[in-house]
């Protein structure tokens, strides 16, 4: 697991050459990939594997493997909105699944939200805060599933331990 820092590309390599996550991984003796993405802008918890049938069994949508995120939007939110994003808003002509949504700190001119989507659709909480007319000035995903990003710092990795794996595999066969 490595805790992403905003300015980096969720890729393997990028032809417009800016940095790339693999490019901290500098002590990893074997190639892996990151399991699915977080866009440039974005920070927090990127999953690296091996393993192409582990990750698509994450990513899949009909698995609801939860990822959670701290969201900082502005200018305020609303009731409204909030249940909004709540029930499902239409992004690129579909809808997205319900999900949960908490307010974790609201000060004037920014709210703090936390958003736990089971989907994972190309920049799907911005788009979503978009649709009901809020701006992202800030987004992390904190958790995939059982598996917390916690206190590590950003550019830091680390293995999964034994028990985080087995949790992220029971979530995943559960379903």
């Amino acid at each position: 697991m490595l805790h992403k820092p905003r300015g980096y590309v969720t890729t393997m390599s990028d032809e417009l050459d800016r940095k790339c996550v693999t490019e901290l991984l500098t002590k990893v003796p074997e190639r892996v990939y990151p399991i699915g993405r977080l866009d440039k802008n974005s920070e927090g918890l990127l999953l690296f594997t091996n393993d192409g049938n582990f990750a698509n069994d994450i990513m899949h949508p009909s698995r609801h493997i939860a990822k959670t995120y701290r969201v900082t939007v502005r200018p305020d939110i609303n009731d409204e909105q909030l249940i909004k994003l709540a029930s499902g808003v239409e992004i690129d002509g579909k809808m997205t699944q319900e999900c949960s949504v908490v307010v974790l700190d609201k000060q004037p001119g920014r709210v703090v939200l936390q958003m736990t989507i089971h989907e994972g659709r190309n920049r799907q909480i911005r788009k979503m805060c978009e649709a009901v007319g809020l701006e992202v000035a800030r987004l992390k995903r904190t958790a995939i599933g059982p598996i917390k990003l916690g206190m590590l710092k950003p550019g830091e990795y680390r293995e999964l331990k034994p028990d985080e794996l087995r949790a992220l595999r029971n979530a995943i066969t559960k379903k």
